[in-house]
C-alpha cells in the first residue's frame, strides 16, 4: 500500500470518512496478497475432506469444486470492491448512500453481529493451531486453562495487527503469502510421494447435486468478505482497472483455495475422521512429519491471525457506521472482546467444531447476501458517492431520503433475507422451504438471497437524494428539495 496512506507501518487514524484523491495512489496488484491472506486457514483442508467424506465426491469432482467456488465468491468480492474506488470509503459507509442514514443501521447491525461469529471461528481455529504446535514441540497437552490462554494470545495478537490499520495488514499479508507458498509446495510434494494414489483414484463419484452443494459450501466462506471489499480498495484511484480489481480477488483466493481443498480431499482418503474432528487442526501432526507439520502450522497460524485481523479491521468501520463515536482502532476492541468470550464457550462446550462451523457458514452467507444483492444492484446505476452526504448523519444529508430510510433498499433487503432463510438448512436452523426444492438441497440459500433482494431492489422505485426540510425543532417548516448530489447513470 502506498506510503501516502498516513505513514507506512504507523497507526492508521483514518476512519469511515472518504479518502482524499491525493492519498489514493495504491495499485490493484497490491490487493493480491490481501486475498491470499484472507484464505490461509487450515479450515479449507477440513472442508476439502468434507467433500470426500460427507458429500462422497471423487478427486476430480473436488477439483471442480475447488476451482468454481473461489471464482463465484471472489468474483463477487471483486465486483463489489469496485465501489471502493468509486467512493473512496469503506463498504458500510458507502452503504449509507443505498439504504439511507438510518436504514443502513439494519443491515449494518446484522453484518456486525455475523462478524462476531466469523471472528470467533477463526480465533478458535488459531488457538487449536497453537495447542497443536505446543503439543508437538514441547509435549504440552491441551486442557481448559491452556485452551483459554492460547485463545487470549491469539485474540490479543489479532487486535494488535488490525488496530494498527491497513499498512500493517497489507505488509503482513505480503510476507505470509511468500511463506505459505513455500511450505504449501513442501506439503504437496510430501503428499504426492506418500499417498496411496490408487485408493484416491478408485474413490467413487458423487452426485451432481453433491458437487453443487460443495461449491456452495466452499463459496459461502468467500461471501463473508464481499461487504468488506471496498474497505481494501478505497485507496485505489478512480481510474484503477475494474478488471484488475476482480482479477486480483479471484486469483489471490484461487491460489490458496484450490491446493488446500485438494489437499484436504487427498488427506481424507487416509484420515476420514478429519472431516468430523472436534479439533480441526491436530490431524496435521498425524499425517505430516514434524519437520513439515510444525512450520506449516506456524504459517497457518499467521494466516488465521491475518484473516481475523482483516475481519476486525472491517468490523471497526462497521461499528463506526452504527454510531460508535470512537476511533477505528478502539472500535476494533469491541469485536476482540466478543470473539474472546464466544471462543471460550466454543472451545470448552462445543462437541463438533466442524458441524458448528458448517451450520454457522450457511447462516452467515445468507446474512451477508441480503446486503450484497441490494448494494450490487445499486452499483448498476450509481458511479459516484457523495463523501459529504455519507458523513452527514442528520436530516440535512442527501442520503436521508424518507425519514432516514430508502424504502426500496430496506424492503428488498428484508424480503431477500427472509427468502434466503426459508431456503436454508443447517444443524441449527431449517427453513420451511429448504427440504423440498433444488435450492435447499444444494445449500444455495445465499444465492437465492442475492437474486431476490437484487431483482426486487431494481423493480422498486428509488427515492432521489434529497436535502431535508429546515429543523422542525426550531419551529421552521419547508419541503425537502431534491438535489442531484450523486452522479447516477445506467452502465451498459
Amino acid at each position: 500500500m502506498s506510503k501516502t496512506v498516513e505513514t507506512e507501518g504507523a497507526l492508521e487514524t483514518r476512519g469511515i470518512e472518504q479518502v482524499p484523491d491525493h492519498e489514493r495512489t495504491a495499485k490493484p496488484r497490491e490487493l493480491f496478497p490481501t486475498w491470499v491472506g484472507a484464505n490461509i486457514s487450515v479450515l479449507l483442508l477440513t472442508m476439502g475432506a468434507s467433500l470426500v467424506v460427507a458429500y462422497h465426491l471423487n478427486i476430480w469432482q473436488a477439483l471442480v469444486v475447488a476451482v468454481a467456488a473461489p471464482v463465484v465468491s471472489y468474483g463477487l468480492v471483486g465486483l463489489i470492491g469496485i465501489a471502493g474506488k468509486r467512493g473512496g470509503a469503506p463498504g458500510m459507509a458507502l452503504s449509507r448512500a443505498v439504504f439511507g442514514q438510518r436504514g443502513n443501521l439494519l443491515p449494518g447491525s446484522l453484518i456486525w453481529v455475523a462478524r462476531w461469529g466469523w471472528e470467533t471461528i477463526n480465533a478458535v481455529t488459531g488457538a487449536y493451531a497453537m495447542l497443536t504446535i505446543l503439543d508437538m514441540v514441547f509435549g504440552l497437552k491441551a486442557n481448559s486453562v491452556l485452551d483459554l490462554v492460547t485463545l487470549l494470545v491469539f485474540v490479543v495478537a489479532t487486535f494488535a495487527i488490525s488496530g494498527l490499520g491497513i499498512n500493517a495488514v497489507q505488509r503482513c499479508n505480503k510476507y505470509a503469502t511468500y511463506l505459505f507458498g513455500v511450505f504449501s509446495v513442501l506439503v504437496l510434494a510430501y503428499l504426492v510421494a506418500n499417498t496411496d494414489w490408487s485408493k484416491v483414484m478408485d474413490h467413487g463419484a458423487g452426485s451432481t447435486a453433491a458437487v453443487i452443494t460443495g461449491v456452495g459450501m466452499i463459496a459461502a466462506g468467500g461471501v463473508s468478505w464481499i461487504p468488506s471489499a471496498p474497505d481494501f480498495t478505497r485507496y485505489l484511484p478512480r481510474t484503477a482497472s475494474s478488471k484488475a480489481i476482480v482479477g486480483t480477488a479471484v486469483g489471490g483466493a484461487g491460489v490458496v483455495v484450490l491446493p488446500m481443498v485438494l489437499m484436504g480431499a487427498v488427506m481424507a482418503v487416509s484420515t476420514p475422521d478429519l472431516a468430523s474432528a472436534t479439533d480441526p487442526v491436530s490431524f496435521l501432526g498425524e499425517i505430516l512429519p514434524t519437520w513439515i507439520a510444525v512450520p506449516y502450522l506456524c504459517i497457518a497460524l499467521i494466516g488465521m491471525l491475518l484473516i481475523n485481523s482483516m475481519s476486525m479491521y472491517s468490523a471497526g468501520f462497521t461499528a463506526q457506521t452504527l454510531g460508535f463515536k470512537v476511533p477505528r482502532h478502539w472500535a476494533v476492541s469491541v469485536n476482540a472482546v466478543i470473539s474472546l468470550a464466544f471462543g471460550g464457550v466454543l472451545m470448552l462446550v462445543a462437541t463438533s467444531f466442524m458441524g458448528s462451523f458448517i451450520a454457522f457458514l450457511s447462516l452467515l452467507a445468507v446474512a451477508f447476501s441480503a446486503w450484497v444483492g441490494v448494494f450490487g444492484a445499486d452499483m448498476l446505476r450509481r458511479t459516484e458517492y457523495d463523501g459529504e452526504a455519507m458523513a452527514d448523519t442528520t436530516r440535512t444529508s442527501a442520503y436521508w431520503y424518507r425519514g432516514g430510510f430508502s424504502p426500496a433498499a430496506v424492503a428488498a433487503w428484508a424480503v431477500g433475507l427472509l427468502s434466503g432463510l426459508m431456503f436454508t438448512t443447517s444443524d441449527w436452523f431449517t427453513g420451511p422451504l429448504a427440504k423440498n426444492n433444488l435450492i435447499g438441497e444444494y445449500g444455495l440459500g445465499w444465492v437465492a438471497t442475492i437474486i431476490v433482494s437484487g431483482l426486487l431492489y431494481l423493480a422498486l422505485p428509488k427515492p432521489s437524494a434529497t436535502t431535508a426540510a429546515p429543523d422542525a425543532e426550531a419551529g421552521e417548516a419547508g419541503e425537502a428539495t431534491a438535489v442531484s448530489r450523486d452522479r447516477v447513470t445506467v452502465e451498459v
